[in-house]
């Protein structure tokens, strides 16, 4: 249930399968409940061996027949290995408090994402250009789907499991303690605001250096426009005329990659 259905176990547990997802599952840090091999899997257990058979480790290690985990596997072409691992919890003061000494919190919020894959897209990205958590949230009437959902772990590559994220908090909550935070909040928009608002910012005329949590809305229609102006500004990505938007996805690589070039000159 936990690979095919995509659910958690009635006790928090997901289902990672393939060698490169159980790899980082392993080294994440997270709760391992067990192990799974198929026949041909096994032959995955030597590259494994050094996380799975430390004796720290203490879960059972379990083995099954190929036409088994076919069944189970949620991929088109199982390896032959699978995992249950429980997420790590965060709350806000933990993600707030996730960047190391000296590094200003950069944090992404997947507001109303609904497509699994590029939300582990997004989580992939900003992890590689140093994002130091994360947190998803329904916007409007649109749902953000689960990080830790088979498609979203596939595309994050397993980021989900060492990023912090946040699940759960309503949006315009979050906001609100971000602000107490001391936190600014950035809404990706391709909108133009109204003369005289909201100042509507490239990615270069961003400061990344100090603690920011960028805003990534709904594939089709973005964030809710009284999201946007809750805001303490808006980012836009200047592009050759007759293009419209960017994927989601694409998007905040473009953001994030801005932001990496910022901080890294500060080190």
């Amino acid at each position: 249930m936990a690979l095919r259905g995509g659910l958690p176990t009635e006790s928090g547990f997901v289902g990672v399968e393939g060698v490169r997802l159980v790899e980082e599952a392993l080294r994440s840090g997270c709760r391992i409940q067990a192990v799974l091999f198929s026949e041909s899997g096994q032959r995955h257990h030597e590259r494994l061996a050094p996380l799975v058979d430390r004796p720290e480790m203490a879960f059972p290690t379990l083995r099954t027949t190929d036409r088994l985990f076919e069944g189970l596997a949620d991929t088109e072409h199982p390896q032959g290995i699978a995992a249950l691992v429980k997420p790590r919890e965060t709350s806000f003061d933990d993600l707030v408090n996730s960047a190391g000494s000296g590094c200003a919190p950069l944090l992404v919020v997947l507001a109303g994402v609904q497509d699994p894959g590029n939300v582990g897209t997004i989580l992939r990205t900003a992890a590689a250009f140093g994002a130091t958590g994360a947190a998803t949230a329904a916007s409007g009437v649109s749902g953000t789907a689960s990080p830790y959902s088979p498609k979203a772990l596939r595309a994050s590559a397993g980021a989900a499991l060492h990023l912090p994220i946040l699940a759960g908090m309503s949006l315009p909550i979050l906001l609100t303690q971000f602000k107490i935070a001391g936190i600014r909040t950035l809404a990706s928009s391709v909108r133009t605001p109204e003369e005289g608002g909201q100042l509507l910012l490239a990615p270069w005329q961003v400061d990344w250096c100090e603690p920011i949590a960028l805003l990534v809305g709904n594939e089709g229609a973005g964030l809710p426009e009284e999201t946007e102006r809750s805001a303490d500004a808006r980012i836009h990505i200047p592009m050759a005329s007759g293009v419209e938007s960017l994927n989601a996805a694409a998007a905040a690589a473009v953001v994030f990659y801005e932001a990496a070039r910022q901080r890294s000159s500060q080190r």
